[in-house]
């Protein structure tokens, strides 16, 4: 077990927090400053909020000897990434009333809302449980958004599987009342046995939880980037269990050579509900047993079973089940892609899967946001977010076909999603500048620009239809996924980046850095060259990653 003594300041600051209340309270009324108390930036993250500030003007400030601009993100919990028309109308005033007005798309497909003020956080909670929405456990030491394979056209029995991610994510929820207190004003409970968890008892987990269900053959939700992967096992249209995986992780820390990524470890298969929702929580729970508590960095639940090794894992898990896994059982993932454009269901319904570059639904290039607030206001479909960072418009009867059609062609959306090259829609980056503050270079707002460099590139050398997943991230955390990509960009310092190359594009492999922080004019020659030995050496479809790991290059 975790030693009690070396805890890490986190660790104290669960321990005393009062079943996460803090002094939130007493911080939301102080209107001196526009950050909450030290301790209290913390707690936030369980109610699923970051305290964050404008880094483009901290110099301006600073100078002016001006408190920065503090403000606040609030990330919603989305079992799946499901939105009903109502709750995206409810979003979309939401966002224009209290953010940025950029509706944010995350790669756990959920949503974000930045720039926030401390004065319109209860403003907007509120204005989110009116929607039956919440932001319960979005961030911080728990379990975060469970995601499942996004499209209905996947599976005949999508909905039998998909109904698990809401399954899990209340399994996995604290106890605590904190937020309805704080945000929703509901009275404290006096029974303290009411509020007893088993679960993340007083000092929830060493560290985030991140727990995925994918549907062979495409794995959409990179499952073995997880802490908890579920793979479903599928037979004559019949669900017979899931596969579990364990272990994944993409975060490391430049020049901490104990840090790094990890793809998850195969455990087992498992078939009842009762049997899989109980081998989750039981790895849940050897996590907050056996996590590291005294250094963050090395906390994730990859850490615990590389120390526990897989097979101590595994018995462990066993004996805490009262039951034993069966032998993983066949399966075989072939793609790892979003449906772009209209898809048919098994029911006969229809699914438009529309392109979000890294996520972010706004009137900037192309009329997004108005066109999906069009759609929304006809009450023909509901949406679905990928864990790509896209956005699905989703189960639409026959009837009402030529209708949303007409929506998405008059908003111009349609010629959006088909306009866009094939490198970009497989691309995806964090958020970055200008409010993370891990971030040590550009990533969302830099992307775009740099594919449209890279793609004169690609069509040099008559690559321009090859579907090559590039990733892009400020900082080496892995919020982008970027070392599962085939190229993935992880942010070093303002405006240079290490290069990684030989990911495969199914997600099953990491790739290897390649060179160190390169700036612009250096990644395009480095590209170049790479195209141009891949498209001179490569093999009948084979794939970038492959032909890098073939060729030896890293």
């Amino acid at each position: 077990m975790s030693a009690k003594k070396n805890l890490s300041p986190v660790e104290r600051i669960k321990l005393a927090s009062d079943g996460l209340r803090g002094t939130l309270a007493g911080s939301l009324q102080d209107g001196l400053t526009g950050a909450l108390h030290e301790d209290d930036q913390t707690l936030i993250k369980f109610h699923g909020m970051y305290q964050q500030d404008d880094r483009d003007r901290r110099a301006e400030r600073s100078a002016k000897k001006l408190e920065w601009l503090f403000s606040y993100m609030i990330r919603l919990r989305l079992p799946g990434g499901y939105l009903t028309p109502e709750q995206w109308t409810g979003l979309h005033h939401i966002a224009g009333e209290f953010s940025t007005g950029v509706i944010k798309i995350t790669t756990r497909q959920t949503v974000q809302l930045h720039g926030i003020l401390k004065s319109s956080i209860k403003p907007t909670i509120h204005s989110f449980n009116t929607l039956h929405l919440d932001s319960i456990a979005a961030c911080g030491d728990v379990n975060r958004n469970v995601t499942c394979s996004a499209h209905p056209k996947q599976s005949a029995i999508h909905d039998q599987v998909f109904r698990y991610a809401d399954l899990i994510s209340e399994l996995a929820l604290p106890k605590t009342n904190a937020y309805y207190e704080i945000w929703l004003d509901q009275e404290k409970i006096a029974d303290k046995k009411a509020e007893e968890d088993p679960l993340y008892q007083d000092r929830y987990l060493p560290r985030k939880f991140k727990i995925a269900i994918a549907i062979p053959p495409n794995n959409d939700v990179d499952v073995f980037s997880n802490d908890i992967g579920l793979i479903a096992i599928i037979e004559n249209n019949e669900l017979k269990g899931f596969n579990i995986v364990a272990g994944g992780g993409l975060s490391s820390t430049h020049g901490n050579a104990q840090t790094y990524a990890r793809t998850a470890s195969m455990l087992g298969f498992v078939d009842t509900e009762e049997k899989i929702k109980k081998a989750v929580y039981e790895i849940i729970t050897i996590q907050r047993d056996f996590g590291n508590r005294s250094d963050r960095k090395l906390a994730r639940l990859k850490y615990t079973i590389d120390q526990m090794g897989v097979d101590g894992l595994k018995t462990e898990l066993e004996k805490r089940c009262g039951f034993q896994l069966q032998p993983a059982r066949p399966y075989a993932f072939t793609e790892r892609k979003d449906y772009y454009g209209w898809e048919q269901d098994h029911t006969g319904n229809w699914h438009y899967t529309l392109f979000v570059e890294n996520g972010r639904i706004v009137d900037e290039v192309s009329p997004l946001k108005s066109g999906l607030f069009a759609v929304a206001a006809s009450g023909k479909a509901n949406f679905r977010f990928t864990a790509n960072q896209n956005v699905i418009v989703s189960d639409v009867s026959p009837a009402d076909y030529e209708a949303v059609n007409s929506i998405l062609e008059e908003y111009k959306l349609i010629a959006h999603t088909d306009n866009a090259g094939a490198m970009r829609k497989n691309a995806m980056a964090c958020v970055a500048f200008n409010t993370c503050p891990l971030a040590l270079a550009e990533a969302q707002r830099y992307l775009p620009t740099l594919i449209d460099k890279i793609e004169p590139l690609l069509a040099r050398h008559s690559i321009s239809e090859e579907e090559i997943t590039v990733r892009m991230t400020g900082c080496p955390n892995g919020c982008g996924r970027s070392p599962l990509a085939e190229i993935g960009f992880v942010g070093t310092g303002y405006g240079e980046y290490n290069l990684h190359i030989g990911g495969d594009r199914l997600g099953e492999r990491l790739n290897i850095k390649y060179k160190d922080s390169l700036d612009e004019s250096a990644i395009l020659l480095e590209l170049d060259d790479l195209f141009g030995r891949y498209k001179a050496k490569r093999e009948l479809n084979e794939t970038f990653g492959d032909f890098v790991m073939r060729e030896k290059l890293v």
